[in-house]
């Protein structure tokens, strides 16, 4: 954890991590105090609930902060919120305190959550007579720009995806490891990332870090080395753990970092359910020779081995494995519940998990293997990502779904799933026109005026993105 000082007491601790002296924090009578909150927490900890909600606002403003060409010559400043730009601190200050309460306050009861487990670890790092090897390695100050790389040599223009000689590029890791200042890693991410001129989404816990960022060549190649070289993650992190795809800045929005309780949010808490004790890890070549075993089995139904799609439906509808059980589940979250009320489908099992780039089974196979039912369970190292990288061709078959404006990855030319109203093949995403529905449904591109999309099922019901619409060849109902 990064430390500027040793504090023993709660007063002098409060005011060491609190207190960020480089962010204006003079608007923050705009921000409501959640009595609510507050009724939960003992006599010590509400005294810091203000410093803590401060904090919280200030770096959900940060987040925000969008690099221009001119920000290398002066201070000018610029944020970016929910797709406006704002030139002044009073209005995405009112912007954030309005639209953003809910953030704040989850932000705010980690912040406090953090705040607890640091007193307790300080106290027992002040009577411990050995020294911590791991505290030796950590920043000795809350500035990040220590651990910030050297641009100077660089063209501005260079690091804009876009706007250099280089195409874009998207990385997507993960790294499970304990974290003493989740809050700290929250600020560095910030800067470094905005630095970088990288824009995407990173999410920070006391268990690790998840993150999906797009821009030009040169600033994914920066970032990766500055990841590979922090004292944190040197030893956990290696060049291969960083899956990369084309793309760029533009596959985001924004820059979106925070810190949460989890990484990837399976609903249960990591100290229930922990990363420490996963399947066992095989590598792309390994998984393909299991499942290459599993498919030449004249009835896989009669196998002792289970291919578990550990992904949404959504996500499985446009490409998977063959052979594969794909849960019918809309979230992560859910994928728990489906183990319970399955736990006979898995008895006596041997079970092949895959799923994205390899984070969502590192925990879903702790829970699965938590239930005692399977024989063994493994999980595909590197998720999809790394396993079409070699084998493009392989057993996995559609295109690969991925959280960002691309929708999809095409690693081959297969198409799996298939329009609901004609049967034709298809498997291109559009969003659903139902404002209430932010979900992904398929057409081809649209030429203007654009053409309003809705489910086959009233929006009233639960909005299903495998339904999909094929424009050519559903005229008459895309006309209606």
């Amino acid at each position: 954890m990064p430390s500027s000082t040793s504090p023993d007491q709660g007063d002098d601790l409060e005011t060491c991590i609190l207190r960020f002296s480089d962010l204006d924090l003079k608007d923050m009578s705009l921000i409501n105090p959640s009595s609510s909150l507050k009724a939960e927490l003992d006599g010590s900890t509400k005294k810091k609930y203000s410093f803590a909600k401060k904090k919280a606002f200030a770096l959900f403003v940060k987040t925000k902060e969008v690099p221009t060409k001119r920000s290398f010559e002066c201070k000018e400043k610029l944020w970016k919120c929910c797709q406006q730009l704002f030139t002044d601190q009073t209005s995405i200050h009112r912007h954030v305190a309005t639209q953003h309460a809910d953030e704040i306050y989850h932000q705010t009861a980690s912040i406090l959550k953090q705040l607890a487990v640091t007193l307790s670890t300080s106290k027992s790092l002040s009577s411990a007579d050995e020294k911590n090897p791991l505290k030796e390695c950590l920043p000795h100050s809350h500035d990040v720009s220590a651990w910030l790389p050297d641009i100077s040599c660089f063209n501005p223009d260079e690091l804009i995806s876009g706007q250099g000689s280089e195409e874009g590029e998207v990385l997507l890791y993960y790294c499970y490891r304990d974290l003493e200042d989740p809050q700290w890693i929250c600020a560095w991410q910030t800067a470094l990332c905005q630095q970088l001129h990288l824009t995407g989404k990173i999410r920070i816990a006391a268990e690790g870090i998840n993150g999906t960022v797009g821009g030009s060549k040169l600033a994914t190649r920066l970032y990766v080395e500055v990841m590979l070289s922090f004292p944190l993650f040197k030893d956990d992190l290696c060049k291969d753990d960083f899956k990369t795809s084309k793309g760029g800045a533009h596959c985001f929005p924004e820059l979106r970092v925070g810190v949460f309780e989890e990484i990837v949010p399976m609903g249960i808490s990591p100290k229930k359910i922990s990363y420490k004790k996963p399947g066992i890890h095989l590598s792309p070549g390994e998984f393909h020779k299991e499942v290459e075993k599993f498919l030449s089995q004249a009835n896989q139904e009669q196998s002792d081995t289970i291919l578990l799609d550990c992904r949404n439906f959504y996500e499985s509808k446009i490409g998977r494995f063959q052979g594969c059980l794909a849960p019918d589940i809309r979230k992560f979250s859910y994928f728990p519940s489906y183990v319970d009320k399955n736990l006979e489908l898995f008895r006596e099992k041997r079970v092949l998990m895959y799923c994205t780039g390899g984070i969502r089974c590192e925990r879903g196979s702790a829970y699965l293997k938590a239930k005692g039912v399977c024989k063994e369970v493994f999980q595909l190292k590197g998720g999809i990502h790394k396993y079409l990288e070699e084998f493009p061709d392989g057993f996995y078959k559609g295109k690969l779904f991925v959280f960002d404006e691309r929708y999809a990855l095409s690693y081959n030319s297969d198409v799996v799933s298939e329009c609901s109203y004609c049967g034709a093949r298809w498997d291109q995403y559009k969003l659903c026109s139902t404002p209430q529905w932010t979900l992904f449904h398929s057409a081809e591109a649209l030429a203007p005026p654009p053409v309003t999309l809705y489910c086959p099922l009233p929006y009233s019901a639960v909005c299903r993105p495998s339904l999909f619409h094929h424009q050519s060849l559903c005229s008459v109902l895309w006309s209606s």
